[in-house]
Order: structure tokens, then C-alpha cells, then sequence
């Protein structure tokens, strides 16, 4: 299998549109960790993804009848943008179906490459089946976005520059994995030539459908995928993708939303670029390895996948940076409604920067602040900063709560003493047009709304928590009702940041 991957990889086709990509130095990084820490930047390509390279080469390797046909493929992100440059470069006509959500930045640049865009559906299941009908209907040739030994071929030569340019010790690559393109190539390339390099895969711990897939010893379809890292968002490994990952793939590690914030913040220390949550998913890994194994000395490559990331999604990015970077953390503080007691809380507080501090009028008794601390994982970390503060106040550590980093820090103004019968649902809305009216629609007007928060992340879901009255005896019809929207949701009516600040 690997010789003929590797004799693929060779014979690749994929220079006439992508350029060889540099690896650099993450100097703060490397210092920081202790170990040497390198970027391979397929940031750089001419469609700042590494994606473009398994584009071209699998229309490279297509007859000319069938680049005659037209191709086409179901993409919302970097493939798409990468068959549109390579279609374009060849003269082949190239349909790009995205679904409805698809942020208009990214219909824009397929659409400057020269592609004909298609939308279709709200998620991408449906703009694939679509794109399968066109194919049926059309004669157009479908082009993989990953599971396809072309394509994972072009992927490979991020492997063959990588041990062309790197000519020192190499202890491990860190590879993003969505469908698994990338990661096979480069295993396959790296495990024939030099099997002593580890080749690890890192996931967001809400994608990671290749470390489901080697636990289970078969591909398994996740029943529900994060969206933070849109570029990676995969149900399910690919067929030939996996073949490969589970013979030569070392480990996957996984990583949360905060722990990429952070690696992206590291990057951009390091390089003053930004990348694409997807992108910094190699540092993240890094880090997480060299924290498990304490280990230093060791020389690590991450490949920076890509930068196509939503001006408007760095703010979402910055307020959780520092929580990943375990340098920040949110609590929830009860203290006396008297005077003097936010002094006295300042005084345990110390010489710790507050970030954020949101108080509302609560009850003559007590009140209910929440509060963003300066921490250090190594020097203040967080569990000593709680212990000090229990001392002498009920503390909540709300600082890994998703609602209360998404909402509750947005909203503390209150209780709502005439609101009874409250439950609380947060839900993933598909950032589209009647999104909210879908929503209000198939909900029929049977429960009272008393609560509504949404708040833009530049992501192709918005991320919204509703308040329903609903009386004990119907709790029971919530799900299925909600079901029947067909947007993802958690039940939070529990949730103590909730019934803190809101319930």
C-alpha cells in the first residue's frame, strides 16, 4: 500500500498552480514549551489552503473526455476554492454546490476563481446529495474533497517538502484531520521513507471522527459534529483515508474550542498571521502532547492548514484565547449585599488583573458577580486562585461551562421573579434567513418564550439559548417538539451559571 501511495506522491502533479510552502521557526512557542517547535505553512498557497494541491492533481490525472464532462463537488470551504483555482487553470468548467449557510466570503472568492456556485440546503449532507444528483444528471465528474487516492496523493507532497526541506532530527508531524486526506498522504509518504517520525493526527474533541473510527476498529459516523472548526467539521473518516490512517497513523489526539483560540494566538505571536481554527489544530496537538509526556528537547513540526477564517470570527477567538491558554478564569463569587464587601472580595483577589466583572442588584441578602481572573498555569493556577477565594466566599468555577462563556457573561442582569415554569435550551441556529422564523414556526406558539439570547460568531451556525414556560405535566413533549426543528440543542434548564445569574 505504501509503495504505491509513495510512487503517486512522486508523480504528482500539483506545482503548476501550488507553490512549495516554507517551514518556520515558532520561536516564543518553542521556547515556551521547551521543545522545538516548527510550522509548515500551507497558509501561504494561492487559496491559503493545502487543499488546492489534491485538487489539482486529481484533475490532472482525469482523461480528457472526462474533464470534457465538467467536474463538480460539494464544498463550503477549502476545496472548494481549490478546484475552482485548479478547474480554472485547466479550462475545465468546475460546480461548486454549497449549502445556503455557506458565509458569502467564501461563495465570493469560489466564485472569483471562476466557478459556477450552486446553493443548496441548509447543511452539507444536502448539498452533496445534490451534487451526486447533478453527477447522475449532468455526466459531471465528482471530485473528492478527501476520500479519493489522487487526492490523498496530492496531499502528500506537503510530506515529500517537508522531509526535502528538513534535513535535522524530526521526532513527530502534527496534522489536522477532517475527512483524513492530509494525515493519509503524509502517512504514507512519511512512514515509507522514515518510519521512526510519529505522524499524529489532532481533532476538535467534537469532530473527531478518525480517533472514533481507530477506537471502534472500523469507520463509525459521529452523531453529532462541532462547528468551530468548520474546516475539519466531518461525521465520518474516509473510506480510503482510513485505510491508511489505521496502519500507519501513530495516535489522534483532540483538542478543545478554547485550546485552539490559544494555538491560534501562538501562531499569530510567532508569525503575525492568523489562521483558520482548522489551521492551528497541529500547535494545539503540540502542546497537548508535550504537556501528557512532559517532555523537552524534541523537535515537532504542526502544519498550519490553512487561513481562511471570517474577519468577525476573531472575536470570538480572542475572548477565548486565554481561557485555553489556561490564563484566564470565569467564576461565579456569592457575596454579602453590604458594604464593603466588594472591597473585601478585591482584597482576596490580590494583585490578579481582573478581565471582566459583571454584577447585578440580586437581593438584600447577597450578590451574585461574575468575573474573568488573570491565572498562569504554572506560577497562579486556577484550582489555587478558587481555593484562596473559598476562604472566605462561595465560589463557582464556571470557566469550562459553554453556557456561560457563549451567554450567561453576556446577559447577568437579574432574575425574572414573575417567570415560572422556566426551561432552558441552547441550540446551534444555521446563520441563514428565516432561521428564527423556522424556529418559532415549528414551535407553534405552544410555550411561552421568556428568555432569548444570540450573539454573532462569524461561523456558519449562530449559537443561541431560549427560555421556554413550560408546566411541569408537558416537560415530557419538549424534546420531541424540538426535535421536529432540526437544529442541534442541549437541555441547560440545570446548568448553575443559569440558575445564578438568570433562573
Amino acid at each position: 500500500m505504501l509503495e504505491s501511495y509513495v510512487k503517486k506522491i512522486l508523480c504528482s502533479r500539483v506545482y503548476d498552480v501550488a507553490v512549495e510552502t516554507p517551514i518556520h521557526a515558532a520561536p516564543f512557542l518553542s521556547e515556551r514549551l521547551g521543545n522545538t517547535v516548527l510550522l509548515k505553512r500551507e497558509d501561504l498557497q494561492p487559496v491559503f489552503s493545502f487543499k488546492i494541491r489534491g485538487a489539482y492533481n486529481k484533475l490532472a490525472q482525469l482523461t480528457d473526455e472526462q474533464r470534457a464532462c465538467g467536474v463538480v463537488t460539494a464544498s463550503a470551504g477549502n476545496h472548494a476554492q481549490g478546484l475552482a483555482l485548479a478547474a480554472r487553470h485547466m479550462g475545465v468548467k468546475a460546480t461548486i454546490v454549497m449549502p445556503r449557510t455557506t458565509p458569502e466570503i467564501k461563495v465570493k472568492a469560489v466564485r472569483a476563481r471562476g466557478a459556477r456556485v450552486v446553493l443548496h440546503g441548509d447543511a452539507f449532507d444536502e448539498a452533496l446529495a445534490y451534487s451526486q444528483k447533478l453527477v447522475d444528471e449532468k455526466g459531471l465528474v465528482y471530485i473528492h474533497p478527501y476520500d479519493d487516492p489522487d487526492t490523498i496523493a496530492g496531499q502528500g507532497t506537503v510530506a515529500m517538502e517537508i522531509l526535502r526541506q528538513h534535513h535535522g532530527n524530526l521526532d513527530a508531524i502534527f496534522v489536522p484531520v477532517g475527512g483524513g486526506g492530509l494525515i493519509a498522504g503524509i502517512a504514507a509518504y512519511v512512514k515509507y521513507l522514515r518510519p521512526d517520525i510519529k505522524v499524529i493526527g489532532v481533532e476538535p474533541d467534537e469532530s473527531n471522527c478518525l480517533q472514533a473510527a481507530l477506537e471502534a476498529g472500523e469507520r463509525v459516523t459521529l452523531s453529532q459534529v462541532g462547528l468551530f472548526a468548520d474546516g475539519v467539521a466531518v461525521a465520518q473518516i474516509g473510506k480510503h483515508t482510513f485505510e491508511v490512517c489505521r496502519h500507519f497513523v501513530d495516535e489522534v489526539i483532540t483538542v478543545s474550542t478554547d485550546e485552539m483560540c490559544a494555538a491560534i494566538k501562538d501562531i499569530y505571536d510567532d508569525t503575525r498571521s492568523i489562521c483558520e481554527p482548522a489551521g492551528c489544530l497541529g500547535v494545539a496537538g503540540i502542546k497537548k502532547y508535550v504537556e501528557r509526556e512532559g517532555c523537552t528537547g524534541k523537535v515537532m513540526i504542526a502544519i498550519d492548514s490553512g487561513a481562511n477564517v471570517n474577519f468577525d470570527r476573531l472575536r470570538h477567538v480572542a475572548e477565548r484565547a486565554e481561557i485555553g491558554e489556561k490564563r484566564e478564569a470565569l467564576l461565579a463569587v456569592t457575596i454579602p449585599e453590604k458594604p464593603g464587601s466588594f472591597k473585601a472580595f478585591c482584597q482576596a483577589i490580590g494583585k490578579r488583573a481582573i478581565t471582566e466583572f459583571n454584577y447585578r442588584f440580586h437581593t438584600n441578602a447577597e450578590a451574585h458577580i461574575f468575573v474573568g481572573v488573570q491565572t498562569h498555569p504554572e506560577h497562579d493556577p486556577r484550582d489555587a486562585l478558587v481555593a484562596r477565594l473559598q476562604e472566605d466566599f462561595p465560589v463557582l468555577d464556571l470557566t469550562d461551562n459553554e453556557l456561560a462563556k457563549l451567554h450567561i457573561r453576556h446577559m447577568v442582569g437579574g432574575h425574572a421573579d414573575k417567570v415560572t415554569d422556566e426551561v432552558v435550551y441552547r441550540f446551534e441556529f444555521p446563520e441563514r434567513p428565516g432561521a428564527l422564523f423556522n424556529f418559532l414556526n415549528k414551535l407553534g406558539g405552544r410555550w411561552n418564550i421568556s428568555m432569548f439570547h444570540y450573539r454573532n460568531h462569524g461561523a456558519a451556525y449562530g449559537r443561541v439559548v431560549v427560555g421556554l414556560q413550560v408546566p411541569v405535566a408537558d416537560r415530557a413533549k419538549v424534546p420531541e417538539a424540538l426535535d421536529s426543528i432540526g437544529y442541534a440543542y442541549w437541555d441547560e434548564t440545570d446548568n448553575p451559571a443559569y440558575n445564578l445569574y438568570l433562573g
